[in-house]
């Protein structure tokens, strides 16, 4: 695949496990359908047949990406829009008194609040599964939680903060020996690294488009054959029935593009660059500041792009705001500009002092050697000088 240029200048960026740039041929690959190719995909004259044939498309791109058809592609207009349509779609068609969902207290807020949606107004009950220091589930306690009542398991693929991947082909598995439904909210995983949802055995897999260098405004479901779910949005029938409104074609075009690139930046082996560049970052940071140094997740079950580490003696936000020329996170982008630690590093068991000292770096199509090195630079600067002045 042939990388383009950076599409800006600025800070260094290193957060994009929040959101990513978009790519400048997936925003080529959109213009044309929000100028002259603006008809209605439903339409049957003229203006709605290149439209309708670039969404089919844009469909299939995505489902290629995942190993699956077009058919099982629903578009929706986020992530979150996704895992809402996956466990509120489940529940409300589930044929079940008093339903049971199973969780893990990690989750995205997404599912999380889905799900305390879902207790206060529909009457679920909801198991939320503890996590080890490492963040992952443990497959016995998963186990250990289904009901007769439970209908649906949604346990995200690849963590947000700490990139912490759970055994989902494990926990898809025990889910349907014990007769429920699997949803992952796959977000962070696809186009980071391969999948494949026949392989993961899933029912339900969430994808976000701005996580993968297309617009924010798109995302998508797969939803496995002979899976019921009752649509948040009724109407035309747009999306095989469980998505109503007219489609934004150029956006769905848009993540096409994004998932065909991502399908060859795959197969040319950016997984392995950018776990090269993470571990050199990591190594960096740790012959700077020694053993003040502490990853926060699996040093291996993780995502090749990220790596959260605490830094002893100084919190992550005022890290951060002294370094200007850094574009980093201190948890999820959800919870920015709150004063309390990441629920995800007390959930695995960190002080709170470890927890408000870390540091989410996330790496990207766009990240370079050269970014890795002056970032370094940067970080262990910055927390030298600190603990210069906190000794005066």
């Amino acid at each position: 695949m042939t990388v383009l240029s950076r599409p800006s200048t600025g800070p260094i960026y290193l957060d994009y496990n929040a959101t990513t740039p978009i790519d400048p041929a997936v925003t080529a690959s959109l213009l044309p359908y929000v100028s002259d190719e603006f008809g209605n995909p439903s339409s049957g004259h003229h203006y709605g047949r290149k439209p309708r044939t670039a969404l089919a498309a844009a469909r299939n791109r995505v489902a290629n990406l995942i190993g699956t058809s077009g058919q099982r592609i629903v578009f929706t207009g986020s992530g979150s829009e996704a895992n809402a349509l996956a466990l509120c779609g489940v529940v409300r068609a589930a044929a079940v008194e008093r339903p049971h969902v199973i969780t893990q207290c990690t989750e995205h807020p997404a599912v999380l609040e889905s799900c305390r949606a879902l207790e206060r107004n529909h009457g679920v009950d909801v198991t939320y599964l503890p996590v080890d220091g490492e963040g992952m589930v443990d497959p016995a306690e998963l186990t250990a939680a289904f009901t007769s009542r439970t209908v649906l398991v949604s346990i995200m693929s690849a963590n947000n903060e700490t990139g912490a991947l759970q055994p989902i082909a494990e926990l898809a598995r025990i889910t349907h020996e014990h007769g429920a439904l699997f949803h992952t909210d796959a977000s962070q995983l696809v186009g980071k690294l391969p999948v494949d949802v026949v392989a993961l055995d899933v029912d339900l897999l969430t994808m976000a488009g701005h996580k993968m260098y297309a617009p924010k405004g798109i995302g998508a479901l797969y939803v496995r054959a002979g899976v019921s779910l009752e649509p948040l949005i009724h109407g035309g029938g747009q999306e095989h029935g469980l998505r109503a409104g007219t489609e934004n074609v150029a956006f769905a075009v848009a993540f096409g593009t994004a998932a065909q690139r991502a399908a060859a930046a795959l197969e040319a082996g950016e997984p392995e660059r950018l776990r090269r560049l993470r571990d050199r970052l990591h190594d960096l940071l740790r012959e700077a500041l020694g053993d003040r140094v502490m990853l926060n997740g699996p040093l291996r079950s993780r995502l090749p792009n990220t790596v959260n580490v605490s830094i002893d003696g100084v919190r992550g936000k005022d890290l951060l705001a002294e370094m200007p020329g850094l574009a980093a996170s201190t948890g999820s982008a959800c919870h920015s500009g709150q004063a309390h630690p990441s629920v995800v590093l007390t959930a695995m068991g960190l002080s709170g002092r470890r927890a408000s000292s870390a540091l989410r770096l996330s790496l990207g199509r766009w990240t370079t050697g050269e970014d890795i090195d002056r970032a370094a630079e940067m970080i262990g600067s910055s927390v030298l000088r600190a603990a210069r002045v906190s000794t005066v």
